[in-house]
Formats: C-alpha cells, structure tokens, sequence
C-alpha cells in the first residue's frame, strides 16, 4: 500500500540508454511522499531529496512522481501533494484552486529525463478518494491530464514547461468504474505524439485486484506494478504456493491482458518502515527476483516504494540493479517443462508438481482438478516452461472381486468399482455420478 504523506555502496557505472520497457532488469521507485520521513520524523538527514538528486546513477529507471490525490478539487482542477518538496499547504497554488504551482521541479524533470530516466504521474495512493462517476467525466478528466502534465498546453501546468512520459494508477479505492475510458482517452490522445507515453499501474498482488483488476482486463498498459506486500501474498509468502501468485499474474499478462507484451514487476517494500508487511532482506529479494527473471517471461524488473527508504536503507534500489543487470536484461529462455504432464483422473498430494498448457504446476494441497490459473483452485503455476512434458501412467490395480460401477449404487470414500475397464476410486459420498465425468472418483488405472 502506498502511502500518502501528511506532511509537508559500491558505485554503479552503466552507460545510459534511453528507457527500455522490453528489458528485464528495469527498477521503478517512486517519489514524492517523503515515507521514510514520514516514519523518522526526527532523522531529518534522511528525509526526501529533490527528484534530481535520486538520478545521478543508473539504480533508477522510472519514477512515478506521488501523488495527484485529488481529482476534481477547488475550480474543478486536480491537487497534487509531495510531501516536503511541493504541497498546496507550503507552496503556492494556481488562482481559484488547490493544484500547487512546483514549477521549480520542471528542471528536475529536464535532468533525469536527459540522463534516460522515465519520469511519470501517479494518481490515487492509499489515502486518496478518487473516481469518476461517468464516461464522459473520466474522458474530460484524461484531456485535463494530458493538458496539465503531459503532451498538451495550459496556463495552469504544475511543473511548468516539463512534459512527464505518462501516468501511473495506484488506485486503492473509490472502485473501478469507467478508468479504462480514462486509459483510452490518453492512448488516443498520444497516438500522434512524436515521443512514447507509458501507462503503467500498481494493483495489489491479490488477484483479481479489487479496485483495479477490470481495469487491467480492458485497457492497455505497458507495465503492472504488483504490491507484493501489506497482503497474503506478499514476499513473505514467497516458496509457498498456496499464497505466491506471481504465476497468476504472468499468465494473466500473457494470456488475457490487452497488451501481451505488458511486463509485470515485483513491487516491493525498500525497508521495514516502508510497509506493514513483506519486507526481506534485500539478499533474498536479489534472490525472488532472480528466480522470477529466470522463470516468467512477463518479468519486468523490480519496483520498490519508495526512493527515501531505499537510500536511508543503504541504498537498497542500487542493490537491487546490481542484482537484475547481473542476470541479463534482455532474452529469455523458457525452462523445460521438467515435471511429468499432469494425468486426468489422477490425484495429487500436495506439494506435487506437474506440467500442463505451457506451466510447472504445484499442488497447494490434495489436487484431483485440472490445473488452471484460478487464484482460489488448487494448483498454482510456479514456473512457465516449453517442450513435452513425460506422462506419468496411471497405476495399474487389480480388479478382481471389484464390482462394475451401478448409477443406482451408493459408494462412500475408499469405495470401488470398475468402469470401463479401469479401476475407480471415491473420494467421498457419490451416486450415480458416471467415472472419468466426476470428480469424486479417481483413476487407479486399466485393470
């Protein structure tokens, strides 16, 4: 959950490129809510620098600037608060409203942009109350956007003259309603811009997300923050596959997401004051992302909240590109799909792992379904991988003194009874329930 404010190592050498969303070893850290200062009240050393001062290496890829929180405020403008760098309480505002004027960052801007940094708008964050109550409004509101902040011109422009490469949804609440209107507006507005504009998001990992997961199923974005932590299925969870769920979010990326080549990156805490839960140490973040860089072919890179608890904690985002550019930041290569293939009829303790559908599936528990990528069944996709997986044979078993299975007959579990010249199994109460259609029976193989 990304928190809005309520107030005011070795050295890393990389030549700089131009930002790259097809690499896989980008890191996004946001800034603008001063966090660290915000739980360190007293250590001022360490609060919030200017944007320009988080640019001077190539740790950082992205920065979406938080947050624009209000959306419809005084005069019918949106307000934006950065903590102790721009806030309409302690800056200026334009006449007739409450969107401060931080015209003095537009330099900011102009430098990372010019050493290759991305540098975008996020709206919403965890104590904003933001929404749109019709088509038509979340339309107009995509023309104020682009016209305060983006490609197109006003009297009223935030950062003065800086022109950011796009906007970012932390949506935590308020619902979900008509921002995928919003997401096409923009697209429409820069499909004739001569620079390339990014819209990304920052769901929380539990899937669907509840505020943004139809947004993500109706609109293209180029990258999906995903919040592992202040959830089950944070970092914390990371080995158990029952609560780890990067797997579901690789396959919705691939498989359903407007844009396939969408990338999904590991949102992660930059140190224990960051969030309520799912901080590690950064060796073993180094250690989940390499895993996910190696496995899923939708990784992005890493995206840490926020630039103020990653450098008062030993510069944990430098750690973190160390890590990712070691590992390569382009091609990658599917693993084989070394579990056996998964064998209708079978069951499965949990634990097991199988292969189907281009997946190495493992069991959360006692498995006899189909795997598939539904958050609440009971296989979870822990890898992507190519080529024939080996059939495991079902198990022969004897059928002599088995009855034939009756439609009238009444079994309860460890009953059997063959059909169709194999030997079933029940799992619990069944009648007239045929072998090899339901599920509460188990193929123990060909007699």
């Amino acid at each position: 959950m990304h928190f809005l404010a309520l107030f005011s190592s070795a050295a890393f050498l990389l030549q700089t490129w131009a930002f790259d969303n097809s690499r896989y070893d980008n890191v996004a850290v946001y800034w603008g809510q001063n966090s660290y200062g915000a739980a360190h009240g007293t250590d001022t050393a360490n609060f919030q620098k200017k944007l320009s001062f988080y640019c001077n290496d190539n740790a950082i890829d992205v920065f979406p600037i938080a947050f624009l929180n209000v959306f419809f405020g005084t005069g019918g403008l949106p307000s934006i608060n950065l903590a102790n760098i721009c806030n309409p309480t302690d800056n200026g505002t334009f006449p007739g409203t409450n969107l401060a004027n931080c015209a003095s960052m537009a330099s900011d801007i102009a430098t990372c942009q010019a050493k290759g940094k991305t540098i975008t708008l996020s709206l919403g964050g965890a104590g904003a109350s933001v929404g749109f109550q019709s088509d038509s409004q979340a339309t107009a509101f995509a023309q104020t956007i682009w016209d305060l902040f983006l490609g197109g011109s006003s009297s009223t422009r935030p950062f003065g003259n800086a022109v950011l490469d796009g906007v970012d949804l932390d949506i935590e609440g308020g619902g979900s309603t008509f921002y995928a209107t919003f997401v096409n507006k923009i697209r429409s507005l820069a499909s004739g811009a001569s620079k390339k504009y990014y819209i990304t998001a920052a769901p929380q990992c539990v899937f669907p997300d509840g505020a943004l997961g139809t947004v993500l199923n109706a609109a293209s974005f180029d990258a999906v923050y995903v919040q592992f932590y202040n959830n089950q299925c944070g970092l914390q969870a990371f080995g158990q596959a029952n609560n780890w769920n990067f797997g579901i979010w690789d396959d919705w990326a691939r498989n359903t997401s407007p844009n396939k080549n969408v990338k999904i990156y590991i949102g992660a805490p930059a140190s224990t004051s960051a969030a309520g839960s799912g901080y590690v140490a950064v060796d073993t973040l180094k250690n989940i992302a390499g895993q996910m860089r190696t496995s899923f072919p939708s990784f992005g890179g890493v995206m840490l909240w926020d630039a103020s608890q990653a450098y008062a904690n030993g510069r944990y985002d430098l750690a973190i590109k160390n890590s990712l550019v070691a590992a390569g930041g382009t091609g990658f290569t599917f693993p084989a799909c070394s579990a056996p293939a998964w064998s209708a009829g079978s069951s499965y303790t949990g634990g097991s792992k199988v292969s189907l559908n281009g997946y190495i599936w493992q069991a959360k528990w006692f498995a006899s379904s189909q795997p598939a990528s539904n958050p609440n069944g009971e296989w979870s996709p822990i890898s992507a991988c190519a080529g024939a997986a080996t059939p495991t044979p079902a198990p022969g078993g004897s059928c002599t003194g088995v009855a034939s299975w009756s439609s009238t007959a009444v079994y309860t579990a460890g009953n059997q009874a063959v059909y169709s010249s194999h030997l079933w199994t029940a799992q619990w109460w069944t009648q007239g329930e045929t072998p090899g259609v339901a599920s509460v029976w188990v193929d123990k193989g060909v007699c």
